[in-house]
């Protein structure tokens, strides 16, 4: 892609007219400028040009990128709906509901508050990612239209330009590499990594500069050994040197832990030839003059990447040492290469009107993009779990298996078969009785690697998937289908409950002689605060699963004072008056006099466990919640206390403590933080570390499971010892 730097009208019309002839279509981008323009009037950027030049300058990037007529005008115009006060109805009977659908799928989601930044932005990106699900040309403008806005990015406040780069760099620049488009793809990199980090995108760009003149004598030098030698054996064939992106420099310099001197493949070569097997023979002839360096060699053309990419990969040492990447292709696997997706989105006139490739076509070859249609239709409507969902399983997938049938499936690192069969399929996974990788049966917790080919075995016997899998699933997709299931369960099970319920509960009345009205919800509801429940369905769901008796709800029916009535005191003395009582022990480990089958659950802000102090609070309508008694939320309470006490008899279990670490940063932090806790034969249910806005400082949470208060100060004391850590705290929501 040539980057022109001032871009008219009319040079975006002569590239327009360089592959889009009949003119109805040129009619179109015609009239969309023609809109544009007039809508747009009076209206300016930061760098002062008329707001029209960005629209003309996204049309010209979608021209390069070969897009058809509809797609180039939706770019065009892509702004007015949001930004000029057209009406819908105006833009469809003007432009059609193609191009409006398309505009409308790239408009931003301007007046929608969310609660904070991070919400805004998972929310605004759902709706794009959606869009593109169902149409895949809705990224293609939205990243033409991020490009020219971050070529232009000088213009705005240090702030906003640092906000706008992490944005770009954290979704855009992923988006473009996952479709291929690595012409925008390496610019936005570079364009993000001159804003987010200048010292250092200057530091490189010195030292690229630097070595320039020797390196262009390397390279030229050793294209002519080649074409040397490739002309000795009559193939046919283009050569070039190509030059490192910053960013990906800078990448392999912090990710491999190398200086700049040490980055192998900064010298890179890339051989278009005429087909796959020409390919083959060019490299047969590179590694039989040169020593290829072992570990270094990929093929890409055999095992494509999910995103279509096709190319042969080996590192050469030169007769005077020197390091060469070269690559060998095909002329089609280059354009692909470059232009990704939009390649096979290319717009062809022809007798039958010029439509564009069909979707429908495009993700038959790109299987990730039909994975992620199924699972933008799946997801919840929780923005932040979808960003989540985007980020684990499309944009870090990077382990590549094979179905026995050749389906390539992406998968995050240490994915196993269940993320597998998931991915395939919901019924595959829930079906899931065992798998084999590489013909051979494997456990399913088997970490896979690229190019196993996975076999999964299924039954219709099947009672669906264990809890433990949740354990050892790696994608977020596989994870929320197996909760799904179980919430699935869990629903019908209550349900079953009910239902049973009301049968005990309709055969006891009908045995007592009494009225069925005594059924009615109303009636039910009025004792649900007396009975420590909260709705018509709980009390229903108890009687049917034994958690209380029939006839101790029919006596409270018959004659009960409402609960709520009750004042502290007496509620109080309700719990404490019958001395006589046994000790109910909740499933907690708590004992409490006199309560019958009152609810017992441990508070969750303060997360008490065994050898703390606690004090219980009754509640309204949750029963008794047991908290440590220095517990901020109820260290001022002086009603609804009852005492409460750890049961003498408790059974080992485990128990949940949320902690807070404060440190200096340093390398290697979290994985001695973590080793301690291993040490201390503790749980880790959750950890979540990131560095603090001085860049000095870090704050590590952590959801740790111990067995009582000994073994919590135990744990606390070790990692009080780690290196760096200033404090450790039990936290209190």
């Amino acid at each position: 892609m040539v980057r022109k730097t001032a871009v008219g009208y009319p040079e975006l019309m002569e590239e327009v007219r360089q592959y889009i002839h009949k003119e109805e279509n040129i009619k179109l981008i015609e009239d969309a400028y023609a809109f544009a323009h007039e809508k747009h009037e009076g209206q300016f950027r930061k760098s002062g040009e008329p707001y029209v030049v960005h629209v003309i300058q996204v049309g010209y990037i979608l021209a390069q990128l070969r897009t058809g007529p509809q797609t180039i005008a939706a770019g065009l115009l892509h702004d007015v709906i949001e930004d000029c006060s057209v009406s819908d109805d105006d833009f469809k009977q003007r432009f059609g509901e193609e191009v409006y659908r398309l505009v409308e799928a790239v408009t931003k989601i301007g007046n929608l508050k969310f609660k904070d930044e991070k919400e805004y932005l998972a929310s605004n990106h759902r709706k794009i990612f959606i869009a593109m699900a169902q149409d895949v040309r809705v990224i293609l403008i939205k990243l033409s239209d991020r490009l020219h806005n971050m070529r232009t990015l000088q213009y705005m406040k240090e702030e906003k330009q640092k906000k706008i780069a992490s944005e770009t760099l954290e979704v855009y620049a992923p988006i473009a590499h996952r479709l291929g488009i690595s012409e925008i793809k390496n610019e936005l990199e570079d364009l993000c990594f001159q804003y987010l980090n200048p010292e250092k995108y200057y530091e490189i760009a010195h030292l690229v500069e630097k070595r320039k003149t020797e390196r262009d004598e390397q390279v030229h030098q050793m294209i002519d050994e080649i074409s040397a030698l490739l002309d000795e054996h009559h193939i046919a064939y283009r050569i070039f040197g190509r030059s490192k992106h910053l960013y990906s420099i800078y990448k392999k310099m912090v990710t491999k832990k190398k200086r700049f001197e040490e980055i192998l493949d900064l010298l890179a070569i890339r051989i278009i030839t005429s087909d796959e097997t020409a390919c083959y023979e060019i490299l047969g002839y590179i590694h039989a003059k040169y020593r290829p360096i072992p570990g270094r060699f990929k093929d890409y053309i055999a095992m494509p990447k999910v995103n279509m990419y096709q190319s042969l990969h080996t590192t050469i040492v030169a007769e005077e040492g020197n390091i060469f990447e070269v690559q060998i292709r095909t002329e089609k696997m280059d354009e692909i290469a470059e232009q990704g997706i939009a390649a096979h989105w290319r717009y062809k006139e022809n007798r039958n009107g010029g439509k564009e490739v069909p979707q429908k076509e495009i993700e038959e070859q790109l299987h990730w993009l039909r994975d992620f249609s199924l699972m933008s239709d799946e997801v919840s409507d929780d923005a932040m779990e979808y960003m989540n969902l985007l980020q684990k399983d499309i944009f870090e997938a990077n382990v590549y298996v094979m179905s026995p049938k050749g389906r390539v499936i992406a998968l995050p690192n240490g994915a196993t078969p269940i993320d597998f069969a998931y991915r395939i399929h919901t019924e595959i996974g829930h079906k899931m009785i065992g798998a084999t990788v590489n013909g051979g049966i494997v456990p399913l917790n088997t970490p896979l690697k690229t190019g196993d080919v996975v076999s999964i075995r299924t039954s219709n016997q099947s009672n669906g998937p264990s809890e433990d899998w949740l354990k050892i699933v790696k994608s977020s997709h596989a994870r929320n289908k197996i909760r799904a299931f179980f919430a699935k369960q869990e629903v019908e099970r209550k349900k079953e409950g009910i239902r049973k319920g009301e049968e005990l509960l309709g055969e006891e009345l009908k045995k007592r002689g009494l009225d069925v009205s005594f059924m009615e919800e109303k009636r039910i509801n009025a004792i649900t605060n007396s009975m420590s429940f909260a709705s018509y369905d709980d009390i229903m769901y108890a009687i049917g699963t034994k958690i209380v008796s029939v006839s101790s709800v029919i006596e409270r029916l018959t004659k009960h004072k409402q609960f709520n009535q009750l004042d502290n005191q007496e509620m109080i003395e309700m719990f404490n008056r019958q001395e006589g009582r046994k000790k109910t022990i909740s499933r907690s480990g708590i004992s409490v006099a006199g309560i019958g089958s009152m609810k017992i659950t441990l508070a969750a802000c303060c997360s008490p466990v065994p050898g703390d102090e606690i004090i219980g609070y009754i509640t309204k309508g949750q029963g008794v919640k047991v908290h440590r008694k220095d517990c901020p939320n109820i260290i001022n309470e002086t009603k609804r206390l009852i005492e409460v006490e750890w049961d003498d008899d408790l059974e080992s279990r485990n128990y949940e403590v949320k902690l807070l670490i404060k440190s200096n940063d340093r390398n290697y932090l979290l994985s001695d933080i973590v080793t301690i806790v291993s040490q201390c034969k503790a749980g880790l249910n959750h950890v979540d570390s990131k560095v603090n806005e001085d860049g000095v400082t870090a704050t590590t949470k952590m959801t740790v499971v111990v067995n009582d208060a000994q073994h919590l100060r135990t744990l606390i004391a070790n990692l009080s010892k780690v290196n760096s850590v200033k404090s450790v705290e039990r936290v209190v929501l």
